[in-house]
């Protein structure tokens, strides 16, 4: 094949939109080498594109073996050297070896942030050879042709080391806390109880569980406190409308009966009008933390779930590079350009023109930037596939606010109705969109409460048809979800736009929370309470944030990785002291709380035969079969028993089926969707199914 330029990318997907993006009659030709696919492109010269398939490389023990801490001393390793599961990395570094012992130049096209930056170095340095001094860096934000070309005609001339040293600290800082803290709680555990489970915390999940059980704590501790609320139904015309009280909580039971005898059978007098006219700017442009907040309030999307469906609309050049922080949309992009390719679909016609007849285009901007990216975009290509309902979704709602930050300012109507009912004020509220502006382009995902009022005027005597009072208690703070955690985690200053999602999900993995209202477990208290006793500093936000400040440095190169993992590792030996100081309460304790934890996932609800027992998973001594059972069972006092599928992973949903309100599960059959079961043999639902599938089978056999 003679000499040729070799293009490392992060995944296959990139690497073939590269080579065709750069193969003069854009077709490149694909080959495979034990299953590793890469590219040929024909330009100026011959190009070769390799894909990667995430991280190659990753940071191991020197010492060989899982059963020890601490561990200070490590370097980086193929991952199938660290990692069971992963044999076939083996095949992919040794395919880009290959491919790049004919290669005089080397570029790095992997995704321009830390992530991918240190993908491309660790492949260039350790499957190439020593070449990351001598490799170009293409910089991209979408997988466009146009921009791909320009890309490749204007390399960086070297790979950008600032981004590489600062992914490399914060990889090794995170595996140090990583590792130990994991180790010890692990093991601590199984040499007291004999039996293996996975525990694992670190830098930034063990702040993220201490937020989550600090707000368990505020729930668990909270009394209600009673108080009344009072609101007047009162007739305008031949409307209805609930005027509030002049005050929201009302204290004590006696001031609320004394209100409602003052204004029963009294009418009402309109004493003033205030309306106020205001306006409702134009959100700001996505960045993947507002993106993954948005898609979760309006879709139910987890923060990992929409980064996954972005990362695969940016793969297929629907959208720029997610991983951003920034808010910002430079002019450099073409606003113009992408407005008129959005306008070939017909959804977006009259939306595109309308924005494109404008004399000028300019957005509303956020103050966050990132210097390697601009804030999420649709790139203006159309689908080349049929998108699945989710990632439609996901792009329709980058498309819609993209055109929205371009718009005017919405302008709202409030009316504030001044009611006296015998010496109290009661309040009307109305609301009114005088002009759509940008909630017109934003569509479907402009929440806009609307209250229209009929023509009222002051002295104006209205009917109060009756007061109502309202019992209430004082609620205590939500839980958080998903979506408010991701807020939180960004809001203080830990973990990363690329990291948070994943640290998230662990903490489901790790059984430490369960349910989308975010319910701390019993594990989940044991593991910080160990960590907040023995190793407080490891679960410190102000630490966390300012070694996450530290390692933000690195990229202005004002800081060095070298003295962040020295004071790494004296933070962590103190702590680890401490652990194996306490090794057996510690093991003792968590132990326990794993055994308590594992129960707890066996029951399913309340038994709706005896309504005092417990209904859990359970498993027979005879048969090893397992089935639904209630724990009075084993008091004597109900026998109620229902079969399970055999097959799969069976459990508790947290929640009642809708048509007899028994406990469901969640089967899930590798290979297979999971389903929601409701084993309720006479559940209403079941009947209307069978009634359906009937007539379906009578109507097909009459045809």
């Amino acid at each position: 094949m003679g000499k040729y330029t070799l293009i490392i990318t992060e995944k296959p997907d990139a690497a073939l939109r590269i080579a065709s993006a750069l193969d003069k009659k854009g077709k490149a030709k694909k080959f495979e080498d034990s299953g590793v696919p890469y590219y040929v492109a024909e330009r100026d010269r011959k190009i070769v594109v390799v894909p990667a398939i995430g991280h190659l490389y990753t940071v191991a023990e020197e010492r060989r073996g899982r059963n020890y801490y601490p561990v200070f001393s490590f370097r980086w390793v193929p991952r199938y050297v660290a990692e069971r599961g992963a044999k076939q990395i083996r095949t992919w570094i040794e395919t880009i070896s290959k491919l790049a012992n004919d290669a005089d130049v080397f570029v790095d096209a992997c995704d321009y942030d830390i992530e991918g930056s240190l993908i491309g170095y660790c492949i260039l340095k350790y499957a190439c050879g020593d070449k990351e001094d001598v490799s170009k860096r293409m910089k991209y934000s979408t997988l466009t042709k146009k921009e791909l070309e320009n890309s490749y005609a204007k390399m960086l001339p070297r790979l950008d080391f600032a981004l590489i040293e600062a992914g490399r600290t914060r990889h090794e800082v995170d595996w140090l806390y990583g590792v130990n803290l994991s180790r010890a709680l692990t093991i601590a555990a199984r040499d007291w109880s004999g039996k293996y489970a996975t525990l694992s915390t670190g830098r930034v999940q063990g702040p993220t569980l201490k937020f989550l059980v600090a707000r368990e704590k505020a729930i668990r501790s909270f009394v209600p406190t009673p108080y009344w609320e009072i609101k007047a139904e009162v007739k305008i015309g031949e409307s209805l409308f609930e005027a509030e009280y002049e005050k929201q909580i009302i204290e004590t039971k006696n001031e609320a009966k004394l209100i409602l005898k003052a204004c029963k059978g009294k009418d009402g007098q309109i004493e003033k009008i205030e309306v106020r006219r205001f306006k409702q700017m134009p959100p700001v442009p996505f960045d993947i933390g507002a993106l993954q907040s948005e898609a979760y309030g309006l879709f139910g999307y987890t923060p990992r779930r929409t980064l996954n469906i972005a990362q695969r609309l940016y793969l297929e050049a629907l959208i720029s590079y997610p991983r951003t922080s920034s808010q910002k949309l430079p002019p450099a992009i073409n606003y113009e350009e992408i407005l008129k390719k959005l306008s070939k679909a017909s959804e977006y016609k009259k939306l595109a023109m309308e924005l494109l007849a404008k004399p000028e285009l300019k957005p509303k901007e956020g103050k966050k930037e990132d210097p390697a990216h601009p804030a999420i975009y649709p790139t203006g290509n159309l689908p080349e596939r049929t998108l699945s309902e989710p990632e439609r979704r996901i792009w329709d709602l980058v498309v819609r606010r993209f055109m929205a930050v371009f718009e005017e300012p919405a302008v709202k109507q409030s009316v504030k109705v001044h009611i006296n009912v015998n010496g109290h004020r009661f309040y009307l509220r109305g609301k009114q969109t005088l002009k759509e502006g940008w909630l017109h382009f934003y569509g479907p995902y402009a929440r806009s409460e609307e209250v229209t009022l009929p023509k009222i005027d002051e002295g104006q005597t209205v009917t109060v048809k009756r007061v109502i009072v309202e019992d209430k208690f004082t609620k205590p703070p939500p839980r958080y979800n998903p979506g408010s955690l991701l807020r939180k985690m960004e809001e203080t200053g830990i973990g990363t736009k690329a990291t948070r999602a994943d640290i998230i999900q662990t903490l489901y993995n790790r059984r430490y929370i369960r349910d989308e209202r975010m319910v701390v477990t019993d594990l989940g208290f044991q593991v910080l309470e160990v960590l907040e006793r023995y190793c407080p500093d490891v679960v410190s936000i102000k630490l966390t944030r300012e070694l996450e400040e530290r390692m933000d440095k690195i990229q202005a190169n004002s800081e060095k990785r070298e003295s962040i993992l020295v004071d790494a590792v004296e933070i962590l030996k103190p702590v680890i002291e401490e652990l194996k100081e306490k090794e057996k309460l510690i093991g003792e304790q968590l132990s326990l709380a794993i055994k308590r934890a594992r129960l707890e996932e066996r029951i399913v609800g309340t038994c709706p035969v005896c309504g005092t027992g417990k209904l859990m998973i359970l498993y027979s001594r005879k048969t090893g079969k397992r089935f639904i059972g209630c724990t009075n069972y084993f008091k004597g006092l109900c026998n109620a028993s229902f079969p399970l599928p055999q097959r799969g992973t069976v459990r508790p949903l947290g929640r009642n089926c809708r048509g007899c309100g028994w406990p469901l599960v969640q089967v899930r059959i590798k290979g297979k969707r999971p389903w929601t079961l409701c084993f309720n043999p006479e559940c209403p639902l079941k009947e209307e199914r069978r009634k359906r599938i009937e007539m379906r089978n009578m109507q097909q056999r009459s045809k």
